[in-house]
């Protein structure tokens, strides 16, 4: 197993049309990779896609959906004729306590967030053993690694793609493909807008982290850590590493 280089490669984003997503496209396209953007936000993707040039190319996805993870990889193939990258992005959160989240709630958060994750990468695998071996990362959480108070949805839906990333890694390590899991903490994204300041205010770097900080991640993960699978790579100022707090 090996890192992929950039200019030969082509990596599938999903919830790529903004955000984390967003961000990763720009940065790999101007790496060298050839991007496809897959999102439900046609508009949004549409419109990224096009301002990355001929580079890019956009595709409707919505992650739980089989069969539309079948036309999203032969989209793939007959844009740029191989997958070798796959940024299992997309996912969204629910602010309930247990108190509060509802069975539809619960499932829907884990079918984007994990069943999602899950689709991805079984429709990638062959075409990644074709050309040789590849590379998918998982979006998880700090919430994948620590528990978080009025997010339990999400949490077990982030713990679920840490655990799913290991097993994985194991199953795919033959073909020559990397299996990873990111762990970013608050990002300043849509997902995180009702967040307030105080948030992040006890982290060791005590601020919202910005989507070019993932994507920069994201780009290390694909191209230099050739040494590592199953593993998790963390974004978060620190957040998992404890509480800067004032003791007076």
């Amino acid at each position: 197993m090996s890192a992929i280089s950039l200019s030969d490669s082509v990596v599938l984003i999903t919830g790529g049309a903004r955000g984390i997503g967003a961000a990763t496209a720009k940065c790999l396209v101007n790496s060298g990779a050839k991007v496809v953007i897959a999102d439900v936000l046609d508009d949004e993707g549409k419109a990224l896609a096009a301002s990355l040039g001929e580079k890019s190319s956009y595709c409707h996805l919505d992650v739980t959906q089989v069969s539309q993870w079948q036309s999203v990889v032969a989209h793939c193939l007959a844009t740029f004729g191989k997958i070798n990258g796959l940024f299992n992005n997309a996912g969204i959160a629910s602010f309930n306590s247990i108190e509060t989240e509802t069975p539809d709630g619960f499932e829907r958060v884990m079918s984007i967030n994990l069943l999602g994750v899950f689709l991805g990468i079984q429709a990638v695998i062959e075409p990644m053993k074709q050309t040789g071996g590849g590379v998918i990362i998982n979006m998880s959480s700090t919430a994948g690694l620590q528990g978080y108070a009025g997010l339990s949805a999400y949490v077990a839906s982030k713990w679920g793609v840490r655990g799913l990333t290991k097993a994985v890694a194991l199953d795919l390590a033959p073909y020559g493909i990397r299996v990873l899991s990111i762990h970013p903490g608050p990002i300043r994204t849509p997902m995180t807008a009702q967040m307030p300041e105080a948030a992040v205010a006890a982290q060791p770097i005590a601020r919202f982290g910005e989507p070019d900080e993932v994507a920069a991640m994201v780009k290390f993960m694909m191209a230099e850590a050739s040494f590592s699978t199953g593993s998790e790579f963390v974004v978060d100022g620190g957040a998992v590493t404890g509480q800067v707090l004032a003791l007076k």
